[in-house]
Order: C-alpha cells, then sequence, then structure tokens
C-alpha cells in the first residue's frame, strides 16, 4: 500500500515548475499493412477494409505527460530496450526540463524503468547526473491505472492508433500529429482519488491490525 499512499502524495503537491511532476508509461503498436486496398467512403457507408491483413512488425511508444500543465509527448522507437528507455529520461531532462531542479517522474516498476538502465547506455558520469536530475516514485505492482500516462496512452489510442497503421514512418507522423494537436489547447488532468479515498473505497486491501 505504500507505493499507492506515495503516488496519491505525489499527484497533491502544487505546481511548482522547479520540480515538475511527469508520468511516463509505454506500450506497443501491431504494425499492419492491407492485402487488398480498401473500399472507398460512399454516401452512408465508411471505408471498408478488407478483413486479411500483413504484419509488419512491433513498435513502441514512450508517453510521457505532465498533467498538471497539460503537456505530453510521446516517442516512437523500434525496441523497448533499457536503451530506449534510458534516452527517453535523458530527453526528458537535457531537452524537455533542463531548467528543472528535480523532475519528479511517476512510472510503473517494469524491469527496464530503474536507474540501471542509465548506466547501461551512458557513462557512469553522465548517468549519475541524470540520476541526480530524478525523483522516481513506482505505482505499485497491479497498480498501474495510478499512473496518469495511461490514461493518455488510452487517449491516444482512442484518436489515433486504434487503427492499421502499416509502418514506423506512418506511425511516426501520425503519433506527432495527435501531440501536437493536443498540446495546442493544453487538456490538464484533475486527479480526484485520494489516500484518503483509498482508505474507504481500497480498505480491504490493507492489512487487519489487531490491537
Amino acid at each position: 500500500m505504500w507505493r499507492m499512499e506515495d503516488v496519491l502524495d505525489v499527484y497533491c503537491r502544487p505546481y511548482d515548475e522547479r520540480f515538475p511532476v511527469v508520468c511516463l508509461d509505454e506500450t506497443s503498436k501491431q504494425l499492419v499493412g492491407e492485402v487488398r486496398p480498401p473500399l472507398p467512403m460512399e454516401p452512408g457507408k465508411p471505408e471498408r477494409f478488407d478483413s486479411h491483413y500483413r504484419r509488419q512488425g512491433v513498435c513502441n511508444l514512450f508517453l510521457c505527460c505532465e498533467p498538471l500543465r497539460g503537456w505530453r509527448h510521446v516517442k516512437v522507437t523500434a525496441r523497448r530496450t533499457k536503451i530506449d528507455f534510458a534516452e527517453v529520461v535523458r530527453e526528458l531532462v537535457d531537452i524537455h526540463y533542463p531548467k528543472a531542479e528535480k523532475i519528479v517522474l511517476v512510472m510503473d516498476n517494469l524491469n527496464t524503468h530503474t536507474p540501471g538502465s542509465l548506466y547501461e547506455a551512458f557513462e557512469p558520469t553522465a548517468a549519475k547526473r541524470l540520476c541526480d536530475h530524478l525523483e522516481i516514485h513506482h505505482t505499485p505492482k497491479h497498480g498501474s491505472w495510478l499512473n496518469m500516462a495511461e490514461c493518455e496512452l488510452s487517449v491516444l489510442s482512442g484518436q489515433c492508433t486504434r487503427r492499421r497503421i502499416p509502418d514506423e514512418k506512418t506511425l511516426r507522423r501520425e503519433v506527432h500529429a495527435w501531440q501536437q494537436e493536443r498540446n495546442a489547447k493544453p487538456v490538464t488532468i484533475d486527479w480526484q482519488f485520494t489516500t484518503k479515498d483509498a482508505r474507504i473505497k481500497l480498505k480491504h486491501l490493507y492489512p487487519s491490525i489487531h490491537e
């Protein structure tokens, strides 16, 4: 329970550009090509696709969002290795938040989501510099719903990627367009679920203490 309450306490912090709260999550996307050209739209009929398709590999999408600023960034990679994760973190520190004293980073405890990945990707001095700019908070096991980046991934899927996309180049272009449009009119996330709520609604998950 301590990981859940730890993350919920982070979400209660007021906005501070010196210590931005950033949520990170990732998902995979199956690339699918058409066997036959789709039938074009007609009056009263949507574009129609053949039930057969061609699998063309898998890409990974890393999504970072700052809920209180309404900012999000998606990076498409060919794989989901420790090196890929480390590069996403480096970009957060050096490109997206160069003036932040520390980035308060919320993410799930996937085996690649550790400071150790930075040391596998960069020289020790560089890895330590990046680590010193992070304050990491992991969601509990089976508690990825506490990661607000998961909400953004759901929106991304519904508005952009839940359809057939044939290749990595097209995926990058489509995701970038979605990102630009969503950031143009920032949508903040007003998180309402608190530690107090958790202790009431999830009481059955807490151990019973008998005095």
